[in-house]
Order: structure tokens, then C-alpha cells, then sequence
């Protein structure tokens, strides 16, 4: 007989049944079936999540598919978790557009699959690197709102933050 499911439903009511391992990389998931479920899963348990997409919702179960059987480290040690780098197959899956990036953060955020955030904000991170505010603009679509005397004020306010 095979295992019972955990069916996770998007936003938009698309269902998608994995197993629980798989189920278990998000926190919040995790603890709905244990408090739900506390003698254990004997039978299909479906799950809402209202603030994710199906497009998104599948994206983010294929990296817990991917990473069900990964051991991620839950010390609080932030420095060795910002020093590390983005594993290779976490890179090459984030390589989406912004828009579904930002989605697939959201999603990891709400779901508190830490690994994932974290991973997506080093990418961002690493957009961000070595720019300048003209670039940064174009990246990331941002309106400079200043006029041309208040962004010479704040310039001079910092330049003590410039590379030089």
C-alpha cells in the first residue's frame, strides 16, 4: 500500500499531492500535519496555501522535491550561512526572471523554508554586487524620483561609502 499524501492546494485550486518528506522542507507545513495529524499521516491530508500560484507552488515544490533527502544545518550561525555559497543546482533553478524569482521568495518566506529564501536572496544579492545606482535602476526598473541638486546632496552625504 502506498504512503498517504500530503496535497498542497495554490491560490488558485490546483492541487499538487507529494509525499511527506518532501512535504516536511517547509516549517509551516511540517507543523500543520503534525498538529493536525499528532498520531501520524494514515490517510491524504490536503493542504491550503492562499498566497501561492500554482506556477509558483510547483517551482517551489520541485526544489523540495529536489533537496527531500538534503540535511540543511539549523544553527543560528549567520555569518557561515551568508559566507556560503548558492549550491549549483539552486543556481541554475533560480535563474528565472525577477517577477517569478520574487514570487518563489514569497512563497519560501510564507512556507519558512529557510534553504530556499536564503539561497534566493544571495541571488539577489549577487545582482546587486558592483552596481551602480544607474544600473541598479535599470535592474530593477526603479524611477529616479531625485532632482538633480538632491542627488548631489546625497552624494556628498555619502561619499564616505563610496569605492574609491
Amino acid at each position: 500500500m502506498s504512503q498517504p499524501k500530503v496535497i498542497i492546494v495554490s491560490s488558485d485550486d490546483e492541487k499538487f499531492p507529494v509525499d511527506l518528506k518532501v512535504a516536511e522542507k517547509s516549517i509551516l507545513i511540517k507543523n500543520m500535519v503534525n498538529d493536525l495529524n499528532p498520531d501520524g499521516l494514515e490517510e491524504d491530508f490536503e493542504l491550503p496555501t492562499p498566497n501561492v500560484r500554482s506556477t509558483v507552488l510547483a517551482k517551489v515544490l520541485e526544489w523540495c522535491e529536489h533537496h527531500k533527502d538534503s540535511i540543511f544545518s539549523d544553527d543560528d550561525d549567520e555569518d557561515a550561512k551568508k559566507s556560503a555559497p548558492v549550491d549549483e543546482w539552486d543556481k541554475n533553478f533560480l535563474s528565472v526572471d525577477q517577477e517569478l524569482l520574487y514570487e518563489i521568495m514569497l512563497a519560501a518566506n510564507y512556507l519558512n523554508i529557510r534553504p530556499l529564501l536564503d539561497s534566493g536572496c544571495k541571488i539577489v544579492a549577487e545582482m546587486i554586487r558592483g552596481k551602480s545606482p544607474e544600473e541598479l535602476r535599470r535592474t530593477f526598473n526603479i524611477v529616479n524620483d531625485f532632482m538633480p541638486e538632491e542627488e548631489a546632496a546625497i552624494r556628498r552625504e555619502n561619499e564616505w561609502a563610496e569605492d574609491r
